[in-house]
């Protein structure tokens, strides 16, 4: 007999591991804050894709994105998610989305030093067909006090959350 239990009770989460490397780092903790607000509003948005026909949020919102696509309702949720979780994070300077066509400027009383690139649902023309659909995302250190995505130092953190349950 061991004494082994059938549940992982030290499991290595996101979260934990953000934490972790973000204190061997000896970093500020702003990129980690980053990091587990990108992390809530993919589960958020996770937790909508699974509710969306009860939710009504399947079908079109009416609208076109920057890229010619229409817009879904998840879409704008996603969006409003990403870009609300991220604000409050007080760790980002500019958002760029594919939903919106300009950049987000974040309020001076909430700007950090990192812009964030991101695509709330990619694949959200397969919402309808159940196929697989996620968060994408790019993190970088701005360097400069203009507003001038050519002030970048390279990438700091990329990453895809998948929000589907076919990943």
């Amino acid at each position: 007999m061991t004494d082994r239990s059938p549940f992982e009770t030290d499991m290595l989460t996101l979260t934990r591991y953000v934490m972790e490397r973000g204190r061997q780092a000896k970093g500020t903790g702003e990129l980690t804050q980053l990091l587990n607000s990108m992390l809530t509003a993919i589960k958020a948005i996770s937790s909508a894709v699974r509710k969306a026909g009860l939710a009504n949020l399947y079908g079109i919102a009416g609208s076109v994105n920057v890229t010619g696509d229409e817009v879904k309702k998840l879409d704008v949720l996603s969006n409003s998610l990403v870009i609300n979780m991220l604000q409050s994070s007080y760790s980002t300077c500019v958002l760029v989305s594919e939903e919106n066509k300009e950049a987000i400027i974040t309020a001076k009383d909430k700007r950090g030093k990192y812009v964030v690139c991101f695509d709330p649902l990619d694949g959200s023309s397969n919402i309808d067909c159940l196929a697989s659909i996620g968060t994408i995302f790019a993190i970088y250190r701005k360097v400069s006090k203009q507003f001038d995505l050519y002030c970048l130092i390279p990438l700091v953190v990329s990453g895809l959350g998948a929000t589907s349950l076919d990943f």
